[in-house]
């Protein structure tokens, strides 16, 4: 029986989850959560959905009804139908329901919605409420109150446009089939409404309102809609499992993909990988399918490849679905010259390979370092800083703008806003000066993601700037972003990442367990957010890792404009 994250993961890692242990050699994987980061983001999400379980209970009253607890799914599942059964035509929404396993299927939701309020031969609608932004600042999604939680209730929404993430879409599609199988569902619609709804709906970490999702509208790859994707991959996925419970035929073997970042099993396969020296180690996703399709299955075979002479084999087809494949959605392969330059990097264990003559990083006569640490989606607590260069008036080195109030909290507006404030009067004492600025961060994502929402969300209060003011300074020359500095002037085989790259430079982090999974456990310590007296040592710890950070971009950047960067090895030396 499969959940439906399996139509989300890749193939290899189902193939393993449903070998017989005693087949596995290295045997099953530490739990997830024993990760602490997993455990923690877990524990958020248990938190959020009672939290918005007893919202509904106070919002709808005789309308809302939960499924007491049961142990085991098949006893949770066989209390779910108890609770449906009896569920007069005055409760229209159920919270907590397991549904019963069938067709290769278990899961549960966290609420069912009557398809039609009053109606007990409607049938019901799967909503689930998950702990990430489910919807942008747009226009076009399809809302209802939280007090109205049925797509009947549901018009266009002027303020939100749908932030569609694929794992909870198929989630909804795995339930519609799951209520379809235990006759639970809507009744089919009859053939001369083809084009009728089914819905599934969404509730986010703002928990303002539910997004309704048409499951069965033409809107994926190929003019496909969410229920045929999720039938493709629910199929193909069900064959590997199956084939690997019943030590059938291997079904998928193992390739290097975006997901083995954070999947248990890598430490399996990677192994397998090292061993035959599988090309995905440094060519990844389709490219390394496309190498296999043309007769190059291994790094050392890569790296013995003329580029002037071309790959051998024919030509790979291209008409295969990759999204049936896995999870990873990589685009056309590489260069064949870097490719090739990458698997000798790797085989001579070069973590760096120059791709120009000479990276170019616009420098400032004042400069500054940015880095910011954020919990989850619960906000930013601390933003860092560098000053470096010619004197303004202000003292030079690291400071912190940070909030130890547990987050979130509005505190964080007050801290966001003494950041924006001396970061102003910093622009404004070079203006006066007739002094360049730049500040600098790795990778802006995250950076301009907490610079626009926490002017969002905190608007008004003092030093918090308009959404004007941040886009201003995220488009001007000012703010530099030194990831595509990295990617456009070297080849990384180990990886791009700052903890990748900046040794390179020089620099190695005070703290041996360094890393942002671990500064978010970190941080709970810090503030006592699990409900411990807060640790002032941990608070030290982090704001010792955010310094390091910041000094790391300046380290990375300084040696970029140095002339030691010309001792990293150029392409055409591979």
């Amino acid at each position: 029986m499969l959940d439906a994250a399996a139509t989300t993961r890749c193939r290899r890692r189902v193939h393993l989850e449903h070998v017989p242990v005693e087949d596995l050699v290295a045997g099953a994987p530490r739990d997830e959560d024993a990760d602490p980061g997993v455990a923690m983001r877990r524990a958020d999400a248990t938190a959020h959905r009672a939290a918005l379980a007893a919202r509904w209970a106070e919002l709808l009253g005789a309308r809302w009804t939960e499924v007491p607890p049961a142990s085991g799914s098949a006893a949770r599942a066989a209390a779910t139908r108890a609770v449906l059964a009896e569920a007069g035509p005055g409760v229209d929404v159920v919270g907590g329901a397991e549904l019963p396993a069938a067709e290769g299927r278990r899961g549960g939701a966290e609420v069912l919605v009557r398809a039609v309020p009053g109606d007990p031969a409607s049938g019901w609608w799967p909503l689930i409420v998950v702990r990430h932004r489910v919807t942008d600042p747009g226009g076009g999604a399809l809302t209802s109150p939280l007090a109205q939680p049925h797509p009947l209730a549901a018009a266009p929404d002027a303020t939100r446009r749908v932030r569609t993430v694929t794992r909870d879409v198929l989630r909804l599609a795995h339930l519609h089939r799951m209520l379809r199988a235990a006759g639970l569902a809507p009744p089919e619609a009859p053939p001369e409404e083809p084009d009728a709804p089914v819905w599934g709906g969404l509730v986010g970490l703002d928990a303002d309102a539910v997004v309704w999702i048409d499951l069965a509208t033409p809107s994926g790859p190929g003019g496909r809609s969410v229920l045929e994707t999720y039938d493709r991959r629910h199929a193909d996925r069900l064959a590997v499992a199956e084939s690997a419970r019943t030590r059938g035929p291997v079904l998928a073997e193992p390739s290097r993909i975006t997901e083995c970042r954070r999947c248990p099993w890598w430490p399996t396969c990677e192994a397998a990988l090292r061993a035959v020296d599988d090309v995905s180690l440094v060519v990844r996703g389709d490219a390394a399918l496309r190498l296999r399709g043309q007769g190059i299955t291994t790094v050392r075979e890569l790296a013995a490849v003329d580029p002037a002479v071309g790959l051998p084999g024919p030509e790979p087809d291209e008409g295969a679905d990759p999204s049936d494949r896995g999870a990873d959605a990589v685009p056309d392969a590489p260069d064949l010259v870097e490719a090739v330059a990458l698997a000798r990097a790797w085989r001579g264990d070069v973590p760096l390979v120059r791709r120009v003559a000479r990276p170019t990083v616009a420098r400032g006569e004042v400069e500054l370092d940015v880095d910011m640490e954020s919990l989850g989606e619960d906000g930013a607590y601390l933003w860092g800083v560098l000053l470096s260069g010619a004197d303004i008036g202000l003292e030079p080195g690291y400071r912190a703008f940070a909030t130890w109030d547990p987050l979130p909290t509005r505190d964080e507006g007050r801290s966001f806003g003494e950041f924006w404030t001396w970061l102003s009067d910093v622009r404004a004492r070079c203006a006066a000066r007739g002094l360049e600025l730049r500040a600098y961060c790795y990778n802006e994502q995250a950076e301009n993601r907490w610079l626009r929402g926490s002017a969002e969300r905190f608007a008004g209060m003092p030093g918090v700037p308009t959404a004007d003011e941040v886009e201003e300074f995220i488009a001007s020359d000012v703010w530099i972003d030194l990831f595509p500095v990295v990617s456009e002037s070297f080849l990384c085989p180990h990886g791009k990442g700052l903890k990748r790259v900046a040794p390179s430079a020089g620099f190695s982090w005070h703290d041996p367990e360094a890393g942002g999974e671990n500064s978010m456990r970190w941080y709970r310590e810090a503030v006592g957010l699990d409900g411990g007296e807060p640790d002032p040592a941990q608070r030290e710890r982090l704001l010792v890792y955010n310094a390091d950070d910041v000094r790391a971009t300046w380290t990375l950047r300084t040696w970029l404009t140095s002339p030691r960067v010309l001792e990293v090895p150029h392409i055409d030396d591979l």
